[in-house]
């Protein structure tokens, strides 16, 4: 099998900037005006608003977002890459759903603030923790929630590494990151066996659909409300980014990999808010919403079998 072709897998910008084009998801193709676009985003906007209706039948609040590709926030840094910013596939989704209470833009709020602060890193897909508090701020808005105050001034450290997209390249360049450590009220209390394999073998990031946690947080500071988040390496099931910031502002905190959601488990837990995150590159393909929780959380671990595809693709 022919190994693929990093130049049309990763574009390199100005100032080190590397952005995800190809990949199993042809990123830089959903930017383009093609008549079956449309035809998708008006089928997300469909389940977006099911999913909303469903929720609210169950008397269960519902926030839902699509995390931006770094193409759709920082094109002043592609260096002349051929593409149209105001075609992404979660610009277009936001249009269509403007008005839609539970459903967060955060394509508008991340350019807005671009300028300011890197929001991704520079030689990855994911954001940084300041692309991530832009966000985590939006969606407490949407629950109803009052975001933590002090939460952006929690120790920081830095890793350098070769990151997603760096690792793609021949000469795989190096990045120093910088972390915030969240951790400080909220435990996990609960993983799936699945979880404790991989943690137990060392292995936590070859572990992506699947993967099923629960954090508590008993401080009188949280919100007391459950959250069930259903979601990507945006959030993550490790305490860092999305699911972090999440489980420090709520007692319950409820964490899937998945971008199907499993209504039996939703009405078995009944929690008080149901979220929804993926990451833009993944709407290139409709969930059905037939994940199962516990058949997932019930699967034998196979520690030998080859590792699960990257979360960049």
């Amino acid at each position: 099998m022919q190994a693929p072709d990093p130049a049309r897998t990763v574009h390199v910008g100005r100032d080190g900037w590397l952005f995800l084009i190809g990949g199993t998801n042809s990123v830089l193709i959903q930017y383009r005006r093609l008549s079956w676009h449309f035809l998708r985003i008006r089928s997300w906007a469909r389940l977006i608003r099911q999913r909303n209706a469903r929720a609210q039948a169950l008397g269960i609040r519902c926030v839902q977002t699509i995390v931006p590709e770094k193409l759709s926030i920082y094109d002043n840094f592609t260096d002349g890459l051929r593409y149209d910013p105001a075609r992404s596939p979660a610009r277009r989704l936001a249009h269509r759903l403007m008005g839609l209470a539970g459903f967060v833009d955060l394509v508008a709020p991340l350019r807005a603030a671009r300028d300011e602060t890197e929001l991704y890193r520079r030689t990855d897909t994911h954001w940084s923790y300041d692309g991530c508090h832009i966000a985590y701020r939006a969606l407490m808005r949407a629950c109803g929630a009052v975001p933590l105050p002090d939460i952006d001034s929690r120790p920081r450290f830095t890793t350098e590494g070769i990151w997603d997209l760096g690792e793609k390249l021949p000469g795989q360049p190096r990045e120093t990151v910088t972390h915030w450590t969240l951790d400080r009220n909220a435990v996990r209390a609960w993983a799936s066996p699945r979880v404790e394999a991989y943690e137990a073998a060392g292995r936590i990031s070859e572990l992506h659909v699947g993967a099923h946690v629960i954090y508590r947080n008993a401080s009188p500071d949280a919100d007391p409300r459950t959250v069930m988040l259903f979601g990507d390496s945006c959030a993550h099931f490790t305490h860092t980014l999305l699911t972090g910031f999440l489980a420090e502002s709520f007692a319950e905190l409820h964490f899937i990999w998945s971008s199907s959601i499993d209504w039996a488990h939703v009405e078995r837990v009944r929690p008080d808010i149901l979220m929804f995150e993926m990451a833009e590159r993944f709407m290139a393909r409709i969930p059905v919403d037939d994940f199962d929780v516990e058949a997932a959380d019930r699967a034998p671990t196979d520690l030998s079998a080859p590792h699960e595809a990257a979360a960049a693709a």
